[in-house]
C-alpha cells in the first residue's frame, strides 16, 4: 500500500506543480486552490508512504515522479520545447528512480 501512496504522491505533486504555473503567481483562484488542496494531499501521501518506505527511497521517488511529470505535462499540455537534451536528463531521473527501487 506504500507505493501506491507514494505514487499518487508523486502524481499529485505534479497536479500543484501545473496548477501553481496557471495560478499565474497565485493571481488566479481555481488553479491557486487546486494546488493547495494537491500540495497537502502531496505531502499527505508521502508522509503516509514514509511510515514503511526509507526516507532516501521515498523521497526520491517522489521528486522524481514529479520533475519527470512536471516535465512531461509542461511539454504536452504547456506547449514547452522538447529537446533531446531534456528528455535524456528526464530519462536519467527515470534510471535513478528505477536503480533506487531496485537497491
Amino acid at each position: 500500500m506504500s507505493w501506491a501512496f507514494l505514487i499518487l504522491a508523486g502524481f499529485l505533486e505534479v497536479v500543484w506543480a501545473v496548477a501553481m504555473k496557471e495560478s499565474r503567481g497565485f493571481t488566479r483562484a481555481t488553479p491557486t486552490l487546486i494546488m493547495l488542496g494537491a500540495m497537502i494531499g502531496s505531502f499527505g501521501l508521502l508522509a503516509l508512504a514514509m511510515r514503511s518506505l526509507p526516507l532516501g527511497t521515498a523521497y526520491l521517488i517522489w521528486t522524481g515522479i514529479g520533475a519527470v511529470g512536471a516535465f512531461a505535462a509542461g511539454v504536452w499540455l504547456l506547449g514547452e520545447t522538447l529537446t533531446i537534451q531534456r528528455a535524456v536528463a528526464a530519462l536519467l531521473i527515470v534510471a535513478g528512480m528505477v536503480t533506487m527501487k531496485l537497491s
